[in-house]
């Protein structure tokens, strides 16, 4: 018997939306214009869609903590509602942040 998985189905305003915020996460803080895209893209989003771009956001802020990077910082000035909602999503991961690492990481940014 063969046991297939479903396949996650994103939304094509979920992945405007997860590109537009991955290209400015990654390019340097002149990226002003690209604010207004991402604010539009967001707005497009379902309750659904918004909460698993959460989701996606706060295991990028996971990943670069270690670099010492923060991106909530930078994810909040953009949307606060957003930012507050991969606060919660950050604090729900099973993994762990070492509180030093984060706080010299916040401190910085």
């Amino acid at each position: 018997m063969c046991v297939t998985t479903p396949e996650l189905a994103l939304s094509a305003h979920y992945r405007k939306a997860q590109r537009l915020l991955s290209a400015w996460l990654d390019a340097d803080w002149t990226a002003r214009r690209q604010v207004f895209a991402i604010r539009t893209a967001l707005a497009a989003l379902d309750a659904t869609d918004r909460h698993r771009l959460t989701r996606w956001l706060a295991w990028w802020c996971l990943a670069v903590a270690g670099r010492g990077e923060w991106l909530l910082g930078r994810i909040e000035r953009l949307d606060p509602v957003l930012g507050a909602s991969t606060e919660l999503a950050l604090s729900m991961l099973p993994i762990k942040v070492d509180p030093s690492i984060v706080f010299r990481a916040r401190k910085s940014a």
